[in-house]
């Protein structure tokens, strides 16, 4: 792929690399632990960073391989918990405009590139550091040392990064420049959030955070028959609150509607969300609203 130049040198050990208006950075630290990375780059080179796409490993339990991108972000932690992998407690990102296009470019890629079916290619819910500023993104290959070199699967997220980020033609693809989009913010479900995913995958459908079951913590309320948010305690309300905050950040002038994984949730706990929600007057949209 042509056109990369080495890029100015910054003070923290980092190789840097340009192409147009696109730096690439490398560097051996852990990239979680990258906090503040967007105004570090600024205050070294005095240029100012519009958007953070996170290349990375991918590690998962079943070991499948998989191509993955996910916003990022420990909404959901109290002040006094130590994040596990990176991250401010009570925080979440920006998240990237292009994470729902992207997707839909990685599938199609990995299609043409003959990954599928042997990759998985999926959205993972919002979770982990590194603190940004700046609208922000993972893209990851998985998940194991045998997949994290695999050149093939390497080839791919390349093609992706060349055609997502306009460097093959200049048509960028996810580049929000509309008003009166809707965006969908998923709440509930698994760490790959499967049915968001169901949506998300069609063309044309925004997306923000993603809000898995284990980023809404709630305190069991003393009765079932739960008729206010008020009455669930737990740090959920706090991480749906800010989630939706960086999304209609993420999207000017869109409209952030509120997907439910319904089955995810027992019945007290559908209650209280959908009390929050409509207490904070956000919308709560079906399927066929996205589409």
């Amino acid at each position: 792929m042509p056109g990369w130049s080495p890029g100015p040198p910054i003070a923290e050990a980092m190789e840097s690399f340009t192409n147009g208006n696109v730096r690439l950075l490398k560097h051996e630290r852990s990239i979680v632990a990258e906090d503040d990375l967007d105004q570090r780059w600024q205050e070294a080179t005095g240029e100012s960073v519009s958007e953070v796409i996170f290349l990375s490993k991918h590690t998962a339990v079943s070991k499948r391989p998989a191509l993955t991108v996910h916003p990022i972000g420990v909404p959901h932690l109290k002040e006094d918990e130590t994040p596990p992998q990176g991250g401010t407690p009570g925080w979440a990102a920006i998240p990237s405009p292009r994470i729902g296009p992207w997707l839909r470019l990685m599938q199609k890629i990995a299609v043409e590139q003959g990954l599928v079916p042997e990759f998985e290619v999926t959205l993972e819910a919002t979770h982990h550091g590194p603190v940004t500023s700046t609208p922000t993104m993972f893209v990851e290959i998985g998940s194991t040392e045998d997949h994290w070199g695999r050149q093939d699967a390497a080839q791919a997220i390349a093609l992706v990064l060349w055609k997502g980020l306009g460097l093959e033609d200049g048509n960028a693809v996810g580049t929000w420049q509309r008003n009166c989009e809707k965006v969908l913010l998923g709440i509930g479900g698994g760490h790959y959030v499967p049915r968001h995913m169901d949506i998300v995958i069609k063309d044309g459908v925004w997306v923000g955070h993603l809000l898995s079951g284990y980023s809404l913590p709630m305190d069991m309320p003393s009765q079932v028959n739960v008729k206010s948010s008020e009455e669930v305690a737990g740090m959920w309300k706090h991480s749906i609150k800010v989630s939706y905050e960086a999304t209609k950040a993420a999207f000017p002038g869109g409209e952030v509607i509120a997907h439910l994984d319904h089955k995810s949730f027992k019945g007290w706990q559908k209650n209280a969300v959908t009390c929050f929600l409509q207490e904070q007057n956000i919308r709560i949209g079906k399927p066929s609203d996205f589409l």
